[in-house]
């Protein structure tokens, strides 16, 4: 299972851009039901 807990007290506060960068492409690259609704793979023609 991957997420992000960002309902945890001060995290984003606590961490960079990157560090969030970094887990959000994570979760799109997984094969799950937010990765093929945000980056759905290529209409065949």
């Amino acid at each position: 299972m991957y997420g992000i807990d960002v309902g945890a007290p001060g995290l984003l506060r606590e961490r960079s851009w990157r560090w969030l960068k970094v887990r959000i492409l994570g979760l799109l690259s997984t094969k799950c039901r937010t990765q093929r609704h945000f980056a759905p793979p290529p209409e065949k023609s």
